[in-house]
């Protein structure tokens, strides 16, 4: 059977009114799964030709020193932040105790992994209507036991890098970019996911390009490198990749440990790891989809500006969603606060938007010292969390993903006027 045999018409038409309009979702096309069908073809199937052209693919993107594949966006933030605990790092080793500074408002994947190696998360407020962290409060969250900052791009919209940037250099700390949601985002004329030492991606369905399951670490401080690839694949000291032996040229010349000298490299292992390796059919849809990034990016923005439209004669009743300065975010979502605090309203209206077919979405976990995981976790918050309590109770989002058009903005606006507020 031939490939144009297939059936590959993978994108539906949305049709407003008629159709539910989801907040987010793919735009796969046929060239997309050809590519992996072509890796399926090959037979090698785990990481090979196509993971190594992706991850040379994303390093050239972003500006970054190097890309690491790995299988979700959440496992790109474990492996970051596993770097970071390395022995190899000597005092700048991130230990159990030591404190990194986040936000509670997001995902919780960004602070799981300080969570899971025992280090004490710092919670600090957000900004509203940038939603992105508080700066004012850096000074007063730094400790003798901080060591790092890991906290996202909100929604696409970068937090305010300059100052976080030099905070971080002052302080001899680690920066980790959560940039799940901000691929293609800007700021200061510089991708975002290039200023961190380390930085991450999540390549899920919902997100700006696709490859199923998938993420990747960008290394952009080069002493990471082997320590992240080491805890990727097993926790191995061995580099060679899948299927090749004796990179090093002397497999069976090592002595390290306490193991007998010549002991095979390949079983040597200087890291407790992981297996957060994709398969080469993930690998090869993730860079068909790369090509097209730049236009999902655009698209995303030109939608988020029709969205601004439609809501702008609503801002009596909403706080609508900003850049933050110096920046051109590549949007994930549309966030909308509602400019008094009526967590009663929130309810009725996104129950009404998805009575009426329109997708919406909270901010992720709200503050997520409130959520059931975090009841037990030792954590420090600097000041009130107020604006993170207010988004939590009176804040949702809508898509501007580039499956959606001006008629599906325009359906929200009729159906916002014929809303009760």
């Amino acid at each position: 059977m031939k490939s144009t045999d297939f059936n590959l018409n993978v994108f539906k038409e949305i049709k407003a009114g008629q159709d539910y309009i989801p907040v987010s979702g793919k735009v796969i096309s046929r060239e997309d799964l050809l590519a992996g069908m072509e890796a399926v073809a090959d037979g090698w199937l785990t990481a090979g030709r196509f993971s190594n052209s992706l991850e040379k693919e994303l390093a050239r993107y972003f500006g970054s020193r190097k890309a690491l594949l790995v299988n979700s966006g959440s496992s790109a933030n474990l492996l970051a932040f596993a770097t970071l605990t390395s022995p190899v790092l000597g005092e700048r080793r991130i230990q159990a105790g030591d404190e990194v500074i986040t936000v509670a408002a997001g995902f919780p994947t960004t602070v799981a992994p300080i969570i899971q190696y025992g280090c004490v998360p710092v919670f600090l407020d957000i900004e509203i209507p940038t939603y992105n962290i508080d700066i004012s409060k850096l000074e007063e969250a730094l400790s003798p036991r901080t060591k790092a900052i890991m906290v996202a791009h909100t929604l696409g919209n970068p937090f305010n890098l300059k100052v976080i940037k030099e905070f971080a250099t002052q302080h001899n700390l680690w920066l980790i970019e959560d940039n799940c949601d901000a691929l293609g985002s800007i700021y200061d004329d510089r991708k975002t996911g290039s200023f961190g030492d380390l930085a991450t991606l999540s390549f899920y369905p919902a997100h700006h390009i696709t490859m199923g399951e998938g993420g990747a670490v960008l290394v952009n401080n080069l002493r990471l490198k082997s320590i992240a690839e080491s805890i990727r694949d097993w926790g191995r000291d061995c580099w060679c990749e899948p299927g090749k032996d004796n990179t090093c040229g002397k497999r069976f010349d090592w002595q390290l440990g306490d193991l007998p000298a010549g002991y095979d490299h390949k079983y040597i292992y200087s890291h407790l790891g992981y297996n957060l390796k994709v398969t080469d059919m993930q690998a090869a849809i993730g860079l068909s989809q790369l090509k097209k990034a730049d236009e999902f990016v655009q698209k995303r923005k030109d939608n988020h500006l029709n969205l601004y439209k439609v809501l702008k004669p609503f801002e009596d009743k909403f706080i609508l969603h900003e850049a933050t300065s110096n920046s051109d975010p590549s949007w994930f979502g549309f966030l909308v606060s509602l400019k008094s605090n009526n967590p009663d309203l929130r309810h009725r209206l996104i129950q009404y938007l998805e009575e009426n077919k329109i997708g919406t979405r909270l901010l992720f976990a709200g503050n997520m010292m409130r959520q059931p995981a975090f009841r037990n976790v030792t954590y420090r918050v600097v000041g009130e969390l107020k604006n993170t309590d207010y988004i939590m109770n009176n804040a949702f989002w809508l898509g501007v993903w580039p499956g959606l058009n001006e008629t599906h903005y325009e359906y929200i606006a009729d159906k916002l006027r014929s809303f009760s507020f």
